[in-house]
């Protein structure tokens, strides 16, 4: 684990993004709420935020972090899903690895609902889009 003890406690934040590709099929079942599983989107977002804060359970030498703020932001699109999530911190390291994770498991949960209406459903295309704060400053990823 990287030493922060001489690291100054800034805010931090950091949005991460990621999507989960679906059949037409699947994608009129989630709007609809016809999923047999129950509500997709708002079950997915309870998993994103429950794994941002178990973050330092699952990636190995992640700092644990007392999260102030965590939004997972869920979209039903003509293709599947959009998923966003923004984690902020008042800490000594940054949450990219939280907003990262968050996505990552919402997106996994989504797939766990939907997956017997739609095996090729692909999930794809998580990164981070921004990060604020700390000493090696801010991030924005340039627009596609």
């Amino acid at each position: 684990m990287v030493d922060v003890s001489d690291k100054a406690e800034t805010v931090r934040s950091a949005t991460a993004t990621g999507k989960i590709l679906l059949s037409p099929e699947t994608v009129a079942a989630l709007r609809d709420n016809a999923v047999p599983k129950g509500d997709v989107l708002a079950t997915a977002r309870i998993a994103g935020i429950m794994a941002a804060k178990k973050t330092s359970e699952l990636i190995p030498l992640c700092h644990p972090l007392p999260i102030t703020k965590c939004t997972v932001d869920l979209q039903i699109t003509d293709t599947g899903v959009s998923i966003s999530a923004t984690i902020r911190v008042t800490g000594k390291t940054g949450v990219e690895m939280e907003a990262l994770t968050s996505v990552s498991v919402a997106a996994l949960t989504v797939y766990d609902m939907v997956k017997a209406l739609d095996k090729s459903a692909t999930i794809t295309d998580i990164r981070l889009e921004t990060k604020t704060g700390g000493k090696s400053g801010d991030f924005s990823r340039e627009p596609v």
